[in-house]
């Protein structure tokens, strides 16, 4: 029998995987599941990167009293963050949305400093993601 081919037809055409409907049907609750989950999830992340960024501004101030203590002032404006490197363990970070802290001397209402992170836009004010995190208060 050369030249023909032999096809082999199943016998339980249904018992061989899942229907289109099947898997339409589990798509669909991933999805539901998923548009629930995920926005809470991004809140969180949003918090922390708040958190994170109060955080790096307590110990940029920590190193900043360091240097007062040790030169009887706190860096100008325009010698800025560069000059308190050497007391820091790490190079100077960036705010957890990749923008350089924006440090200011002397602060203002007579504050020895102020060191602000903008939030996520960058821009001052804003509310939510876009809070800005500073120095002279705790964030919330």
């Amino acid at each position: 029998m050369q030249g023909q081919t032999q096809f082999i037809k199943p016998r339980h055409l249904n018992a061989l995987g899942f229907t289109l409907i099947e898997l339409m049907v589990v798509m669909v609750i991933i999805g539901l599941l998923a548009a629930t989950v995920v926005p809470k999830f991004f809140g969180h992340v949003d918090k922390a990167r708040q958190q994170d960024a109060q955080a790096q501004i307590e110990l940029l101030g920590q190193a900043l009293d360091l240097y007062r203590l040790e030169k009887h002032k706190y860096p100008t404006t325009d010698e800025g963050l560069e000059a308190i490197k050497s007391y820091l363990k790490k190079d100077l970070p960036k705010d957890p949305w990749g923008h350089e802290y924006v440090y200011v001397s002397p602060g203002n209402e007579e504050r020895g400093y102020d060191l602000i992170s903008y939030g996520a836009d960058n821009a001052e004010g804003g509310e939510e993601n876009d809070v800005d995190i500073v120095s002279w208060k705790n964030f919330e």
